[in-house]
């Protein structure tokens, strides 16, 4: 995908998010660290551009809560970043830049519950790879892309990379 493709994709995710939600009353966009966060930025301005409001967006650090972490070595900096606003009673969208095991999201959802009950979670996800190894389907998705366990999507964003595309690249062992 080219930066004006993901730039298309975002605005027709943020009209499908309105539709689905009717309106975005009590809306909060949580993007998972590290390339959920733009993506959860980029679509509450559009959002709140269309709906004329301001949206809530913030970050989700799963570092501690993944469950592939080795219990020997080196430990993970968890970074103390509370999500933002409140989560309580609202509809939150989580956002990642590609959906592969379901494994980031089982553990963005532990996480989340740790910051209170919130009404309603929906995933947002830029590319869906497939390949599940647990019961997790995305809300909302940008592309679904078919790809082998030797292809890896590379999610490229401006305000992490200097950069903006997707590619799809062949892992060499």
């Amino acid at each position: 995908m080219s930066a004006s493709e993901i730039e298309r994709t975002l605005v027709r995710l943020a009209h499908e998010i309105i539709e689905k939600n009717n309106g975005a009353d009590s809306l909060g966009l949580v993007g998972i660290k590290r390339r959920g966060v733009p993506l959860a930025q980029r679509l509450a301005r559009l959002i709140g551009g269309i709906e004329k409001r301001t949206i809530d967006s913030g970050v989700l650090d799963i570092s501690f809560y993944r469950d592939d972490l080795s219990t020997h070595g080196v430990r993970p900096v968890v970074t103390p970043g509370a999500i933002g606003f409140d989560v309580n009673g609202r509809n939150i969208i989580l956002m990642d830049d590609v959906l592969y095991t379901g494994r980031t999201i089982r553990a963005a959802l532990d996480a989340l519950f740790d910051h209170g009950r919130p009404t309603r979670v929906q995933l947002l996800t830029l590319i869906d790879r497939g390949h599940r190894e647990l019961p997790i389907e995305a809300t909302f998705v940008g592309r679904t892309v078919q790809t082998s366990d030797r292809e890896i999507i590379e999610v490229r964003l401006r305000e992490i990379d200097n950069d903006e595309q997707v590619l799809m690249v062949e892992r060499v062992d």
